[in-house]
Parts: C-alpha cells; sequence; structure tokens
C-alpha cells in the first residue's frame, strides 16, 4: 500500500446516509479498543473526528480480530470497510472493515490518556504535549483558535489593511522599561522585541495608511499566573488619520466579526467543549477610568482599599468591575477609556484641554484585559518630550523618531492578545491550554 492508498477519507468528511454501503480507507490513531465478547468495537480517531469500526466475532476474519485484540492504544493504523449508517455510532455511522493495518505500533504504557476518563494535572498535560494534543477537546481548542486568526486576517483586509511581518530582535526597548530578553547578536547586545509598535508608526510615515501583525511578541515579566506568558502572540493594527474613537470602533467590529465566524464556522468544536458562543452585542460600553474608579470606591464593597487617580486597575479591582458590567448589561465585553497620561506608555497622545488624560483605552472582558489602544503622538518635538517625561533618553530613539521629521499622519491602533482572546470566547481555566507550546517563566520545553 503506498502512502496515497493510506487514505480516501477524514472521519468527518464521510456523510451517513450519502455514503452508507460506500469503500472507503480511514487512517488515523487506534484511539479506544472495546472487547464485549461476541463483539469488538475499534473506535478510530483523527484530527476531524472518531469512527466505530465494528467487527462481529461470528461473521468477521479471525485473523483481523486478532490484529485488533494484539493492536495498542494510539497506534497508528488504516482501516479498509464498508460504511453503514448507524444513528448511535460517533457520528452516525460505523465502518464493517475488510482489512485493518498497524502502520505503525505505540509504545505502552502510554504517558497519558487520551480518552478523557482520567484527568491528569496541567504540568503533566504540558509535558506530554504531543499526546495531550491528541485529546478531541485540545483539537477543538486549536481548530478554533486557527479560524479565529483566519477571520481576523479576513476582517482587516476587508477594511483595507496590509498585513506586515516586522522584526523580533531589535536594539531598544518598545516601552522603555527592563522586561526584556537580552540576546547575543555577534558583538553587540541586542533584545528580543517587547512588542511592533514602535515598526508600526514608522510604518505609517512609510506611507502604508493601515497595517496590521499577528506574530510573537516577548516580555521579561515574572509573572507565574493563569494569565500570562512571556511568549505571546499578539494582533497589532496601525491606523493613519485616525483617532483613538475610530480604531475603538474598529475593534469592537472585528471581535464582534471573530465571534460570528466562529460560530458559523466552528460549530462541531464549540459542541465538543460544551460551549454555546453568545455574539457580543454592539456597541461596547465604555467607562472613563474616573467613572471606574468612582464604581470601585462606592459601589464595589469588597475592595476595601480607596483607588486614587494615578492607580493601576490590579487584577481584583478588574475582576470584580467585570462582573459589576456583566450584571448590570448582560455584556462581557466592555472598554475603559481616557486613561492618565502617567500610566500609559510615552507614544500616547494626550487631551489637549486635559493633558494628565490620555486618548488611550483598553479593551476589557469580564475576565480579563484583551486590548490596549490610544491615538499615538505623531508630532516630533512632543514626542521627544513625552519620552523624557517617562525618564528614558530620546538618543536610544533616534531610529524611531527620526520617522517624525519628515511627515507622519496623526495615527491611532491597538493590540490584542490571541491567547487572551481565546482564552476568554472558550472560558479556559489557563491561558496555556490556547498555545501549542507555552513559554512561561518555569517552561522552556517542550
Amino acid at each position: 500500500m503506498t502512502l496515497k492508498e493510506l487514505r480516501t477519507h477524514f472521519t468527518g468528511e464521510i456523510i451517513p446516509d450519502a455514503d452508507n454501503g460506500k469503500t472507503v480507507t480511514l487512517a488515523g490513531w487506534a484511539h479506544e479498543i472495546r472487547d464485549l465478547g461476541g463483539i469488538t468495537f475499534l473506535v478510530l480517531r483523527d484530527r476531524t473526528g472518531r469512527a466505530q469500526v465494528t467487527l462481529v466475532k461470528k461473521k468477521i476474519d479471525a485473523e483481523l480480530l486478532e490484529i485488533v485484540k494484539r493492536m495498542s492504544r494510539e497506534s497508528i493504523i488504516t482501516v479498509t470497510g464498508t460504511v453503514k449508517a448507524e444513528p448511535k455510532a460517533p457520528n452516525g455511522f460505523e465502518l464493517l472493515p475488510e482489512t485493518i493495518t498497524v502502520v505503525n505500533e505505540a509504545g505502552s504504557p502510554l504517558p497519558m490518556d487520551t480518552t478523557g476518563k482520567v484527568d491528569a494535572e496541567l504540568d503533566t498535560r504540558l509535558d506530554n504535549r504531543f499526546m495531550d494534543l491528541r485529546r478531541e477537546e485540545q483539537t477543538a481548542v486549536f481548530v478554533i483558535r486557527d479560524t479565529v486568526q483566519k477571520s481576523i486576517r479576513d476582517f482587516l483586509e476587508q477594511n483595507k489593511f496590509v498585513e506586515t511581518t516586522t522584526s523580533k530582535i531589535v536594539a531598544a526597548a518598545t516601552e522603555g522599561g527592563t522586561d526584556l530578553f537580552p540576546i547575543n547578536y555577534f558583538d553587540r547586545e541586542a533584545f528580543l522585541n517587547q512588542s511592533p509598535q514602535l515598526f508600526k508608526q514608522m510604518l505609517m510615515s512609510a506611507g502604508l495608511d493601515r497595517v496590521y501583525e499577528i506574530g510573537p511578541i516577548f516580555r521579561a515579566e515574572e509573572h507565574d499566573t493563569r494569565k500570562h506568558l512571556n511568549e505571546a502572540t499578539s494582533i497589532d493594527i496601525e491606523m493613519s488619520f485616525a483617532d483613538h474613537e475610530d480604531v475603538m470602533e474598529l475593534l469592537e467590529n472585528m471581535i464582534v466579526y471573530v465571534y460570528e465566524q466562529v460560530v458559523e464556522k466552528c460549530h462541531k468544536n464549540l459542541a465538543v467543549l460544551g460551549i454555546e458562543l453568545q455574539i457580543p452585542k454592539l456597541p461596547f460600553n465604555k467607562y472613563t477610568y474616573e467613572q471606574v474608579l468612582d464604581i470601585i470606591n462606592n459601589e464595589i464593597p469588597e475592595i476595601e482599599d480607596k483607588m486614587v487617580f494615578g492607580d493601576d486597575i490590579g487584577t481584583q479591582a478588574e475582576h470584580l468591575f467585570g462582573e459589576y458590567v456583566f450584571n448590570k448589561t448582560g455584556e462581557s465585553h466592555y472598554f475603559i477609556i481616557d486613561w492618565p497620561t502617567e500610566t500609559k506608555p510615552f507614544y500616547a497622545m494626550p487631551y489637549e484641554d486635559r493633558p494628565e488624560i490620555s486618548k488611550s483605552f483598553d479593551m476589557m472582558h469580564r475576565m480579563m484585559e484583551l486590548s490596549s489602544g490610544a491615538q499615538r503622538i505623531h508630532q516630533h518635538d512632543m514626542l521627544v518630550e513625552s519620552i523624557e517625561a517617562k525618564g528614558l533618553n530620546p538618543d536610544g530613539f533616534e531610529f524611531y523618531l527620526k520617522t517624525f521629521r519628515f511627515g507622519m499622519p496623526p495615527h491611532a491602533g491597538f493590540g490584542v492578545g490571541a491567547e487572551r482572546l481565546v482564552m476568554t470566547m472558550l472560558n479556559l481555566d489557563n491561558i496555556r491550554e490556547a498555545v501549542l507550546f507555552p513559554r512561561d517563566r518555569k517552561r522552556l520545553s517542550p
């Protein structure tokens, strides 16, 4: 048998009524074997689902039955047989086998269970990620993530954005600070990039007008929580001749479009996860930073310490305010706008009449922050002053500042964490479940 003959169909491609009586060849893993004496069931699994192979002892070739009984779970197999519609079987059909071939036998015992009958700790799952990803729940997560990212690309291309790819090796921090991974770059020190932010703005000066990037970012933060990673995927956009209001509208429409596409295209995967996804309503509610502080101080008694202007909204306050919004509106997504200038990066544009307030926003889910954005400072001298006000040296940003001297349009943008978007959409317990091979403070392998 040649490799091309190992499979004619995926299990999810078989339509029980239309394909009833057809001879097909399936290829995949031996997911489960159940010997009930007079009848044996072999469940074959591929990435689209499962197929039940039925072997009736009195009707089947004894050699086929022996192959199945000797077979170890998770072995790679091919099965050629006749499709028989059977409503009680997975996907509504069973396969009556003519040939069964073990292509590659799996070792035993397995490092973890793939049937879902035996729970495993998250660390065990991540240590054996190749095996964990065979579980249909995990397959569903990454099929949905694929749809999320494709939908974002579709949406942005429909809105005339150009996809770009910027460097992940840089000479200076994007936002200042020390949360950087240093690397040896020949005879110089360089860093893994925190964000494509500076490059995105430089592309506004280049005249590309509307750009986006979906790519890795690296932050050397020592957080060890269920919502932090040290390598993450950021969805970044930048838009010329736009302000913060324009990109907030773009962002909320993008999120709704993504949810709509997942509901339309991933209903089987959502069913595997037991999720009935609710599409957010437009427009998202907006709360100013000062309104949030007032509500936290006066309407959320669980937070005992009073917050003052300039304070960060910590994890507990963020969570409780998200629940407050959900209970009041029934919506999980909302914006916090008009943050103190001192709390935002140097490139955030302040209001002309209230320079202590910036034209910035965070898009929130009731569980956590999903996105941060702002209108950017596009005047050279103001930008230099802002960099100095943050305690940074403008000389280290000369490559960036140069682009503001020769015709920089007004512009705005945002970044969205892909893993957080998937995590909140699917109500995952830990962000590591939304990334194939997570990198955090403790994990560098596999």
